[in-house]
């Protein structure tokens, strides 16, 4: 398979200055090298890993969820964050967001958790981390993926207009900083795990709030 830098779509890197193609080339070598030393113990697949931007076009984005590192259960990772392949048992946390999907705008659960229907319509979904290790949650924490996803949000918020930016945990909430909210609605809750899901993820409504701007500003709502 081609060297990991070739995967990203031409026209996210195209709009890349050179400093992030330097963050993103650097973050590309180390996770290469892994790759090719053991390649089944690193997920999502090497073919993935820029899943959510080869998805979603710079232009099209219209909300965005943050996310951490990718699921680290071999099938789990997709390259979407919180969703999984079709195949594949729905997660806690994602159940949890089909749950507030339910209560707040009355969705019906999906049958899966692949949210590739979401990332269509202009959601990014967008994981800090790109990479991890089988077994191993925040093993790629040094490679640099956090350098260059944090370039990412800099650059939608200054290259979009009436984006949604849903935060939910604090690592996720540390990316405000990142984020022009003049611009932009960003909508901050407790992270949709078992652990913290009854702090006020459940009742948060983001799903339509977020409509709600979007329709505010012009765009069409998302189908969640």
């Amino acid at each position: 398979m081609a060297s990991l830098d070739k995967l990203l779509n031409s026209d996210w890197y195209d709009s890349f200055d050179e400093n992030v193609k330097a963050i993103f080339y650097t973050a590309c070598k180390k996770a290469d090298v892994l790759f090719n030393s053991t390649p089944d113990s690193i997920f999502p697949p090497k073919n993935k890993i820029f899943a959510a931007l080869n998805f979603t076009a710079l232009s099209e984005i219209k909300v965005v969820i943050l996310g951490q590192d990718p699921y680290p259960t071999k099938h789990f990772a997709n390259g979407l964050c919180f969703s999984v392949s079709p195949l594949t048992p729905i997660p806690k946390s994602l159940k949890n967001i089909y749950t507030e999907l339910k209560s707040d705008i009355g969705r019906e659960m999906h049958k899966n958790g692949d949210l590739s229907r979401w990332a269509s319509q202009g959601v990014l979904l967008l994981n800090s981390i790109l990479t991890v290790e089988e077994g191993k949650p925040d093993s790629h924490s040094k490679l640099g993926w956090e350098k260059f996803t944090d370039a990412i949000i800099e650059l939608i918020s200054k290259q979009n207009q009436h984006l949604v930016f849903l935060l939910w945990g604090t690592k996720a909430q540390q990316k405000i900083k990142l984020i022009n909210q003049e611009k932009h609605l960003v909508l901050k809750a407790p992270h949709p795990s078992p652990l913290s899901v009854y702090r006020g993820f459940y009742g948060c409504k983001h799903f339509s709030k977020a409509n709600e701007y979007l329709m505010e500003n012009g765009k069409n709502p998302i189908a969640w």
